[in-house]
This record gives C-alpha cells, structure tokens and sequence, in this order.
C-alpha cells in the first residue's frame, strides 16, 4: 500500500502548466493552427484548382509523356488542364502485323477524369470545415476540437482514396464510357482505351478484344423450356382475367 503524499510546490507548478498547455490548443492554439490551414488551403488551391481560389483563370496545360518499361507497343502524349484530357496523341503498334496506328482526340472533344475531381471536391469541403468559422472563433471544448479534426480527416481520406484506388471498369463499361469514340480517325472495333489515376501515374491501357464462342446444346433446351413455360403462364393469366371479369359481372 502506497502512502498518499501531498504534491510538493514544484509538482504543483508542472500541473498548472501542463493544464494550460491542455487549454491552449482549445483556446489560442487555433489561432496558430488556422494560419498553418490556410497555408494548406492555398497550396491545394494551386493543386487543384480549387473555385473561389483566386486562380479562376484559364487552367494551364501540362503535358504527360506516356511510356513503359516492358513495351514500346504504346506510345503517346496526354495533355491535362485541370481535371480534364484535352488532348491526347497516341501511336500504337499493333502486335499481329506491326502496323502503326495514330489516334488522337477530337478537338471539340474533353475527357473528365472522375477521380481528380472528386479529389478536388473532397479538398474543398476540407477547406469550408476549416474556414466557415470566424479568426476570433474559440473552441469551447477538446471534443468540438477532435470531432472537426474527424470530419476533416475523413475528407481528406476519401480525397486520398479517390486517387490510390482507381475503380476497376469490366470491358463492357469501358466500352460504354464514351472514351473510345472521342478519337479521331476512330479506333477499331476490336481495341478499348481507357485512361485513370494511379496514386501519382495517369495511365492509359488498350485492350484488344477477340471474341470466339462455341454452342452449348442443353442451354438450347434450356431456353426453349423457358420460352414455352412463360407462353403457359401468360395463356393461364389471360384466361384468369376473362373469367375474373365475369365473375365481377353484376346485371342490373
């Protein structure tokens, strides 16, 4: 059993300092913290293009030379203006015959990458948490604190994601999303583009397409059974119906 001792005057000044350095985040820290956010806000306001950011003008191109490791079957130059293709020039080889294909944008044509402008959204909301408050605003509590720091926070993760986890289209929604018929001379029926963010890469990827296909005889049968069965039902309904009506007939 440990004696109780009274804190000694020494002990007693470490924690009244080490209570006012638990108030000063909830009282004048802010004031610091704020200066360092609106650091933060004008540095993504330049990455991002953020609106009401004072860089309203007319976004810069940049130009993104493509290349790989592994294959010079692909090679290009994607033109990025905001959250936007608006250009690209492609040449490709293809792997059967090593004819050289060129393909580029239309030019009444942009491509929206989804991903950079969600990112760019989830910052903006990020900054309106922090800036929708007064410079002479004190939080009252460490919990008004942590649950703004949660809400930024979670911004913050879904902008991150957005950019480290592209979302995996299946062939036939890559073929819906309207990218491939943007180029001029058109591609072949046989090829899907598709073009999305990869932590810091811009990827392109070309997929050739081959179809083959082979019958399945009990399918047939199958389909066949399911076609008669639903000509039974309907027949059964249609004689339902007539009789329900002559049942619900009441002559006056």
């Amino acid at each position: 059993v440990r004696a109780l001792v009274p804190p000694g005057p020494t002990e007693l000044v470490g924690r009244r300092r080490d209570r006012a350095e638990t108030r000063c985040p909830v009282g004048q820290s802010p004031g610091a913290a704020r200066a360092s956010y609106r650091a933060g806000q004008s540095e993504a306001s330049l990455r991002f293009t953020l609106p009401g950011s004072g860089t309203e003008g007319p976004t810069k191109q940049e130009n993104f030379i493509l290349g790989s490791c592994g294959t010079d079957q692909v090679k290009g130059v994607l033109t990025l203006q905001g959250d936007a293709l608006s250009q690209a020039d492609v040449n490709l080889k293809m792997p059967r015959n090593n004819q050289l294909l060129h393909f580029a944008f239309r030019e009444d044509k942009q491509w929206k990458l989804q991903q950079i402008q969600d990112a760019r959204n989830h910052v903006s909301q990020a900054i309106y948490l922090l800036a929708n408050r007064d410079e002479s605003y004190q939080f009252r509590t460490g919990a008004e604190v942590l649950k703004l720091m949660d809400a930024v926070m979670l911004q913050l993760t879904r902008a991150r994601n957005r950019l480290t986890t592209p979302a995996t289209l299946t062939l036939p929604e890559i073929a819906a999303s309207g990218l491939t018929r943007m180029f001029a001379p058109a591609l072949p029926s046989d090829l899907l583009v598709n073009v999305y963010i990869n932590l810091n890469k811009l990827c392109l990827t070309v997929s050739h397409v081959h179809k083959v296909e082979c019958v399945i005889p009990w399918l047939n049968d199958a389909l066949v059974f399911f076609t008669v069965s639903l000509q039974l039902c309907q027949q059964l309904k249609d004689k339902i119906s007539v009789f329900s009506s002559y049942w619900s007939y009441r002559p006056f």
